[in-house]
């Protein structure tokens, strides 16, 4: 079930659209804000396909909720979930879209580089580390919400999601697994994947443990919604100010 779904961005398109052709900023500002227009278009389309894919998988099921584009604050920390799905056996998925303009390799070490045309490349955070920092603060908020499961708090499962058309150079599985970095139109199959890898007897018997009703599992993505804490459009650094 969709509980929440992205914000409507379109006046912070329309800000950056208009600071582009603005003559009361000089070049350098001129030029910040077209670097973040590109920037948030691109984020925009990636975040609007990978919750496209994620919703075939997830709507029609009353036995995850999903929410798109939820940002909370935890003790002055924030955590900005491009996609969170939570299901009545206490897990809690967290989908990291990247929409990168290049060819993404991953090195043995985890490392994340980003290769341009012109033989160009760029390290780039880990977006499998930037979720984890996100488990941290949206674990206190399911405390503090008192959403978690019978017997135990929720299992978090993350995942980073690119375009279908993204070229993906992995290391061995041995060195570095890079099973749940995979392109947006295949997370249906990673999903089977994970259910078969994953969910040994073990960890079956606990989720049988911890299964909640249905409703229970709206009522968790209806707290969630509410503690969204939406960024101000209309915000901008110092120096872009006229």
């Amino acid at each position: 079930m969709i509980i929440k779904h992205a914000d409507d961005k379109a006046k912070r398109l329309n800000l950056l659209a208009e600071l582009t052709q603005s003559d009361r900023l000089d070049a350098r500002q001129r030029q910040w804000a077209s670097d973040e227009l590109l920037r948030l278009q691109r984020g925009i389309q990636g975040e609007r396909d990978a919750a496209f894919y994620i919703d075939s998988v997830y709507k029609d099921s009353k036995n995850h909720a999903v929410l798109h584009d939820l940002r909370i604050e935890v003790d002055g920390d924030v955590a900005q979930i491009d996609h969170l799905v939570i299901n009545r056996t206490n897990y809690v998925f967290l989908f990291e879209t990247k929409c990168f303009n290049g060819n993404l390799k991953i090195n043995e070490h985890g490392e994340f580089t980003m290769n341009y045309a012109g033989g160009k490349q760029y390290g780039i955070p880990s977006p499998l580390e930037q979720s984890r920092r996100h488990e941290r603060i949206l674990a206190k908020l399911l405390d503090t919400l008192e959403i978690t499961g019978r017997t135990t708090k929720p299992t978090f499962v993350h995942a980073v999601l690119l375009h279908p058309k993204a070229i993906i150079t992995r290391p061995a599985a041995k060195a570095f697994n890079t099973d749940n970095v995979i392109k947006a139109d295949a997370i249906g199959t990673w999903r089977e994947k994970w259910i078969d890898k994953d969910m040994d007897v073990t960890a079956v018997f606990n989720a049988f443990l911890n299964i909640r009703s249905q409703d229970t599992v709206r009522e968790w993505g209806d707290k969630l919604a509410r503690q969204h804490r939406p960024t101000d459009l209309l915000a901008l650094p110092e120096f872009i100010r006229p």
